[in-house]
């Protein structure tokens, strides 16, 4: 895919950082020395954890050069490294390992939390929020308009960038087998939004990409207009004149023994 897009992805900072604080809440490390933002984005959950965690050294990790520019902007004191998450491997053992909504665009999740695991120090935390709305009518509909279009040969595969979260069992399973004491819940958010066009702008940044990505402008204009119009069907206009955007997301925390 192409690179992402901080300033789109920012235009719902709150929104988007509240999972954040909601993950770090139940992150239990009394002093960590070392913390990565696995997935850092622009700094924003990064910025978290430097608040959380004054005297701990702060690393941030991301695949995309435009949101580390947003990052450093933000955090100049902190260190940002650009590279592919999958091949991520830190130099020494890491306290905090904190992913939050970056594991979702990883594959094969039975290999790489084990993985992630094995970064950890004795005590450390691993620390993962995803988002599980593949199934929501946002997601839905994005997959129903692709495959009904003149864009539908180009998006053939569009819906394989994301990867299906697994069961809550499959997740306690493999962090337990790891050596891990395991906190596992699922929360639905629900955000309201200024109309049927804004929940198209969220997901600009995130979910349509994939979609998005492969057409041409004008493609992308038809593309998007067509999806419109089964938001604006899917979601009804409350009296205030917003919409409720549900977003489900998983979240767990694992502590090594």
């Amino acid at each position: 895919m192409a690179d992402w897009n901080a300033a789109q992805y920012l235009k719902f900072e709150d929104e988007r950082t509240r999972p954040s604080v909601d993950l770090l809440a139940r992150v239990r490390h009394p002093g960590p020395k070392r913390a990565v933002d696995l997935g850092c984005g622009p700094g924003n959950s990064t910025e978290l954890l430097v608040q959380r965690y004054p005297e701990t050294a702060v690393e941030g990790f991301d695949s995309s050069p435009d949101m580390l520019e947003k990052a450093r902007k933000r955090l100049p004191g902190v260190a940002f490294t650009l590279g592919d998450i999958d091949g991520w491997r830190p130099a020494e053992p890491c306290d905090v390992i904190f992913a939050n909504a970056v594991m979702q665009w990883l594959p094969d999740h039975r290999r790489i939390f084990p993985q992630l695991v094995q970064a950890l120090a004795p005590g450390g935390v691993l620390a993962v929020q995803m988002p599980n709305n593949l199934d929501e009518p946002s997601h839905r509909l994005m997959r129903e308009t692709a495959a009904d279009g003149p864009w539908a040969a180009a998006l053939a595969g569009a819906a394989e960038a994301r990867t299906k979260i697994e069961s809550f069992e499959t997740y306690y399973g493999l962090l337990q087998g790891a050596g891990c004491a395991v906190d596992i819940w699922q929360t639905t958010y629900v955000h309201p939004l200024q109309g049927p066009a804004a929940i198209v702008e969220w997901l600009k940044s995130t979910g349509l990409r994939p979609f998005l990505d492969p057409l041409d402008a004008e493609q992308q204009r038809g593309f998007l207009d067509a999806y419109l119009r089964r938001i604006v069907e899917a979601y009804p206009t409350q009296a205030d004149g917003k919409v409720l955007l549900r977003f489900p997301r998983l979240f767990i925390v694992a502590q090594r023994g």
